[in-house]
């Protein structure tokens, strides 16, 4: 089965694929390896236009939304 999920809010559309890859980026841009990377967990704030993420249930920060 294959599903995808948005997250609809303000007239905007972000797809939770977009997100989770823009998390991963941010891990691996940090010179992290991916394989390194074992759990993510995102939280979504549409009034902040703002995703905060915990990487390995250790590791947290946020990003901007992008359109």
């Amino acid at each position: 089965m294959k599903s995808t999920i948005y997250i609809e809010y303000y007239g905007k559309q972000v797809e939770q694929a977009s997100l989770v890859k823009e998390a991963k980026s941010i891990w691996t841009k940090s010179g992290k390896k991916a394989s390194d990377l074992k759990s993510l967990d995102l939280y979504i704030k549409p009034e902040e236009n703002t995703a905060y993420y915990v990487f390995n249930e250790d590791e947290s920060g946020s990003f901007v939304i992008e359109d």
